[in-house]
């Protein structure tokens, strides 16, 4: 109940925070740093529960290359060994004198340029069924780069928020009292305005001998910007009515606690708005910290050069 007395009363807590407030039923943090919600759904068949095309677009580029790759190269051989079953005579051009490996490798090929209807001319079918197998792969074929093109343009024109959040959050020196501060910057060559914030914290509070989540939102020295060019430091002064006053460095360390950061802004490139979010635990929070400047002029004075590098950089103060 110690902690209990450190929240303020005039502090008021909301339930439509979208997260559990029981902290038994609820494991490890509330969002993830790359800002995805940290559950994992059971109960349904794998199948059903999964977007293949929203995984498909969001899985890293290296991922979604191989996924292609695996897939152009399997159904390939699987073509390939229906074309063997059927029987090598039915193909015309592979030289049936070859070893058993060489003649499967002309077959695969052939697969593969039936699949990508280039078709060379080298090997064709004969025959009622390698015929209708050919023609069944070019249209498979057809419908499968299709999709992968779909996909492709996906992943690109996909409206993504190209924002960079701070490591840790700090607590800094405000005037004359102190304040939660969180830094973020556009890092790609993008043109966002109207850019809005919220900042909630969530905090495990003991509340009639049962432990539960409750949920604050954290007021800031400015919620809007019209420019989001440079980078942009989240400030909530540390008042009477923040929940976090009177909050110590070890109340920080000793609490179990995190602050869910949400950002949407209007992307001029997409015409679109785009959001993002992250969150912080309490281990995560710096106290006694200010960020570093990572933007000043170039030598001509006729540019703002921004330091993308030096968004993680601070110095410790004392407060």
């Amino acid at each position: 109940m110690a902690l209990m007395k450190r929240i303020n009363e005039k502090a008021k807590s909301y339930l439509s925070s979208g997260f559990g407030i029981n902290t038994s039923s609820y494991g490890g943090r509330f969002v993830n740093k790359n800002g995805k919600a940290n559950v994992e759904k059971q109960g349904m068949h794998f199948l059903h529960r999964i977007s293949w095309y929203h995984t498909m677009i969001d899985m890293p580029t290296w991922k979604f290359m191989l996924v292609l790759l695996t897939f152009y190269v399997c159904i390939n051989f699987l073509f390939a060994i229906l074309y063997f079953a059927i029987g090598i005579e039915y193909l015309n051009g592979i030289d049936p004198l070859e070893s058993e490996w060489v003649k499967f490798g002309e077959t695969y090929f052939f697969s593969a340029q039936t699949f990508t209807t280039v078709g060379y001319g080298h090997v064709s079918p004969s025959g009622f069924l390698a015929s209708t197998v050919s023609a069944l792969e070019a249209l498979i074929g057809l419908l499968s780069f299709a999709i992968a093109t779909g996909l492709f343009f996906g992943r690109f024109s996909k409206p993504v928020a190209f924002l960079k959040f701070s490591h840790n959050a700090i607590i800094a020196p405000y005037k004359d009292i102190t304040a939660l501060m969180i830094r973020l910057t556009p890092f790609k060559n993008t043109n966002l305005t109207d850019a809005e914030a919220k900042i909630t914290v969530g905090i495990s509070i003991e509340e009639d001998g049962v432990m539960r989540n409750k949920f604050y939102s954290l007021d800031l020295e400015l919620d809007k910007i019209n420019a989001l060019t440079l980078s942009w430091t989240l400030v909530h002064p540390i008042t009477e009515d923040s929940p976090l006053y009177q909050f110590t460095k070890e109340d920080f360390e000793a609490v179990n606690g995190e602050i869910l950061v949400f950002i949407k802004t209007f992307d001029d490139m997409f015409s679109n708005t785009v959001a993002i979010r992250t969150s912080y635990t309490f281990e995560e929070v710096v106290y006694g910290a200010k960020f570093q400047p990572m933007y000043s002029r170039n030598d001509a004075n006729t540019k703002t050069i921004l330091y993308l590098d030096k968004l993680n950089h601070f110095e410790s103060v004392a407060l």
